[in-house]
């Protein structure tokens, strides 16, 4: 959404001083909180939230054909409804583009960091393997909407179990005690440009005022980069590579704090 004039010159003021409208250090996350089973009709399910920013995602299985390039590997989708529940900027119907791309950035990230071994959700190869299908909701969009979603969907796939079959039919409702199987837990990061600063986390107006975002999908300790999207105005390797070292250090102090709500 536009901001004015005035409004982004306050903010740009503001972040060269290293001062933010609530308060907190360019580089410090919100609150976080995590909360599971909030769905009863889902596999797994959780709430997060940061900061006001409120989400919450599920994740459903099902039993399916594999695709033919890949008859021994699971299926994996994502999905994201952006409704003006969550913000007055959000309009119901069609997808907007920014749904289409918040979607396509948890899925890149989680598909790319292999967190799911997709080979074991094949049954029968050939035949049958599971479906994993992540839907993710926004309540409240109070800024850091993508590493929100992201960190909610990937504690909705920790909470997620395998449904009970009988007789090759997916009793929905029975879960078993066996988890989907999770290799790792990744952890997304999104920097932001403003004048000729980086911030995290940003407000929504924060976000307004920014000229370029680049969110970063880590594994730690190894530090290895699984995913990388850029939006904004062009940005210099130098700044590239600062905002890769920026997100690098945030993330290793996001993950533990993920992970302790994980291992409850």
């Amino acid at each position: 959404m536009e901001i004015s004039t005035i409004m982004k010159k306050k903010i740009e003021e503001m972040v060269s001083k290293e001062i933010r409208l609530d308060e907190r250090g360019l580089l410090e996350h919100r609150k976080l909180d995590i909360t599971f089973d909030v769905s009863h009709n889902a596999e797994g399910s959780a709430r997060v939230k940061l900061g006001d920013t409120e989400v919450i995602a599920g994740v459903k299985m099902d039993l399916v054909e594999p695709f033919k390039d890949s008859p021994d590997a699971g299926v994996l989708t994502v999905g994201a409804e952006l409704l003006p529940l969550a913000s007055d900027r959000f309009e119901m119907g069609a997808p907007a583009i920014q749904a289409i791309e918040l979607a396509r950035l948890i899925d890149r990230g989680v598909r790319n960091s292999e967190c799911i071994d997709i080979k074991s959700l094949c049954v029968k190869e050939g035949e049958k393997v599971w479906s994993v299908s992540i839907d993710i909701y926004p309540i409240n969009d109070a800024g850091s909407l993508i590493d929100t979603c992201f960190i909610a969907a990937v504690a909705a796939l920790s909470n997620a179990h395998i449904p009970v079959v009988k007789d090759e039919k997916v009793q929905y409702g029975e879960l078993s005690k066996e988890k989907l199987p999770m290799t790792c837990i990744p952890t997304t990061v999104t920097i932001y440009k403003v004048g000729d600063k980086f911030l995290i986390d940003p407000l929504v107006e924060e976000e307004d005022a920014s000229t370029a975002r680049l969110t970063f999908t880590f594994t730690l300790p190894e530090e290895e980069i699984h995913s990388m999207q850029k939006t904004g105005e062009e940005l210099s390797e130098e700044e590239i590579l600062s905002m890769m070292d920026i997100a690098i250090k945030e993330a290793k102090k996001l993950a533990p704090k993920v992970s302790a709500f994980l291992k409850k």
